[in-house]
């Protein structure tokens, strides 16, 4: 049996995902709409008033759907994941499928972000409930301030659900702890051009699908870590000590 199975957390599960409004389409506009508009008109893609879109929200919550959470779940579980970061707590949902992946897989740590208290005190108490809250942090405030240092080292799995107007900024903050291998989620991305735009491109090192109608899942193909490019792999140097030691080899010889 799966964590994701067990009584407690399926209780919880069951409950929350029945809630009214718990879809996070259910409030937005549509997203013809807001491509229409200039982002900084369009409280959807705001880069600067997310806030404020939000925060009569507090109410709702605007949670990913069952399918979604159980391809998280597969996905931190596939992964062997052991770190993870998500971008919108709301009432915890999502969170309680990625903290069950981290159980089977033996433990591990998710940092995970909410600006709104009253959201913050409720996905702590469905946590709690769940029996997963030990392996949950939750960072109060705008993310892109609460996830600007105190990160691991590397990031196995990223789960962006918060403003679509900041994906990006949230990505490039986690971005070079992401090793090859890293998965990246994002919901609701049909409000976030810049973002599948981003990912969609190789030469940014992502090889990245649609999932569904808005769910984009991407795998990170190549590195960088915050003190620059990551070590070559062990076997690699030992190759290429080898060579080396047989051309010196060679010049000795001669």
């Amino acid at each position: 049996m799966t964590t994701l199975e067990s009584k407690p957390v399926a209780a919880v599960l069951q409950r929350l995902l029945g809630l009214p409004n718990a879809s996070s389409q259910s409030v937005r506009p549509s997203p013809r709409r807001s491509r229409a508009r200039h982002e900084d008109d369009d409280p959807v893609r705001s880069k600067t008033g997310y806030l404020d879109f939000y925060r009569p929200m507090k109410d709702m919550p605007l949670a990913v759907s069952r399918e979604t959470g159980a391809l998280l779940y597969m996905l931190a579980r596939s992964s062997r994941a052991k770190t993870i970061v998500e971008f919108g707590a709301s009432f915890g949902i999502s969170t309680i499928f990625l903290a069950s992946a981290l159980r089977d897989n033996g433990g591990g740590r998710l940092i995970t972000t909410e600006f709104e208290p009253s959201k913050i005190a409720r996905a702590r108490k469905h946590l709690t409930e769940a029996g997963l809250i030990e392996l949950v942090e939750i960072r109060e405030g705008d993310a892109l301030l609460t996830l600007k240092s105190g990160l691991p080292e590397t990031i196995d799995l990223v789960l962006l659900d918060g403003a679509k107007g900041i994906y990006l900024e949230v990505l490039s903050l986690l971005e070079a702890r992401l090793p090859s291998g890293a998965r990246v989620v994002a919901d609701n991305t049909n409000y976030c051009p810049d973002y599948e735009a981003r990912v969609r491109e190789p030469a940014n090192g992502y090889l990245s699908i649609p999932f569904g109608d808005d769910v984009e899942v991407s795998m990170r193909t190549s590195s960088t870590s915050a003190s620059g490019p990551r070590d070559e792999p062990r076997w690699a140097s030992s190759r290429s000590m080898s060579s080396n030691d047989e051309t010196m080899k060679g010049i000795r010889d001669e």
